[in-house]
């Protein structure tokens, strides 16, 4: 099967513009580059009721969030987001679109996190920044239009680590419950020679290379790699983690481990959806320009909507 029409459209146009690879880039470059290329396939964002930038506290300091509702209602169910860009890029700007559809269809006050990025902030940062943001969600939701006993945590490849660990770390720590994880593409075992890794090394918009370059700046050592809060598939036991949607991409480097960790799921006894994409790249869950995402898009958010219903 070959890419799907429209996201094989958004890799040509990229192609046809020459980027330089990300690994070629500093930091600071590669962050610019992601919101230059993100004109090319994010669409406008559609009007919502609500969007609202809070800071709330943070183990590194004050924290900035974006509130997404497409209601002005109180005591909505929550779905705490996490954005993707490999723990190095990405912020509240580049899923700015992506968290209005989510709000649009879920539902939900969806809270965008702008957690602590790498180099400056290496591994555990992020990590302890989400927990933190889901601990005040948990306590202080109401102030800010939540339902604090309705709590989804969710997030696109690294972001979909992220929620992964945080439901795994709510588990370990008793608390503060979350109701569904919504993962998509997750990084979770971080094997650059697996299977998928291997097929889509190349010319899918996330590369093998690109990989490497994201765990260098991420990672304190290699001692990092090996730990569960880095590499979620390596917990003991998956048992007792919240309902999951899991969504993997047949042309995406990290779809062995994302269908891994759905299977791990579904055997440890966690009601799981594994939505198979074979036709989509990684990031394609970001790409609303096209009617593939959008639907893609809508199907996540509805199941939150039924996962979050009282």
């Amino acid at each position: 099967m070959p890419v799907h029409p429209e996201l094989q459209q958004i890799l040509d146009t990229i192609k046809s513009r020459n980027p330089p690879p990300i690994y070629t880039l500093t930091p600071a470059e590669a962050r610019e580059a992601m919101l230059k290329a993100r004109k090319v396939f994010v669409a406008e964002p559609p009007a919502i009721a609500r969007v609202e930038d809070r800071e709330i506290p943070g183990p590194g300091g004050p924290m900035k969030v974006r509130l997404f509702a497409d209601s002005k209602a109180a005591n909505l169910p929550m779905l705490l987001w996490f954005h993707g860009g490999g723990w190095v890029i990405g912020s509240l700007d580049t899923h700015h679109d992506l968290c209005c559809r989510l709000a649009q269809h879920s539902g939900a006050l969806v809270v965008s996190v702008d957690y602590r990025l790498a180099p400056e902030h290496k591994f555990p940062a992020c990590i302890d920044d989400t927990v933190a943001a889901v601990q005040w969600a948990a306590k202080h939701g109401a102030s800010i239009g939540g339902d604090s006993s309705r709590i989804a945590v969710g997030g696109d490849s690294a972001g979909g680590h992220l929620a992964a660990v945080v439901s795994q770390a709510a588990r370990d720590s008793g608390g503060p419950p979350i109701r569904f994880q919504l993962l998509v593409y997750p990084a979770t075992l971080h094997d650059l020679e697996s299977g998928s890794m291997e097929r889509n090394a190349h010319g899918y918009f996330l590369e093998r290379e690109g990989i490497r370059w994201f765990l260098g700046h991420w990672f304190n050592g290699p001692k990092d790699r090996e730990t569960v809060l880095a590499a979620p598939m390596r917990a003991k036991s998956l048992q007792g983690l919240p309902a999951a949607y899991v969504i993997t991409a047949g042309f995406d480097p990290l779809c062995d481990e994302g269908t891994a960790y759905a299977r791990r799921l579904k055997e440890s006894g966690v009601p799981t959806v594994h939505k198979h994409y074979e036709d989509a790249i990684h990031a394609f869950f970001t790409m609303t320009v096209t009617t593939f995402t959008n639907q893609a898009v809508k199907d996540a958010a509805l199941a939150v909507r039924a996962a979050l219903a009282e």
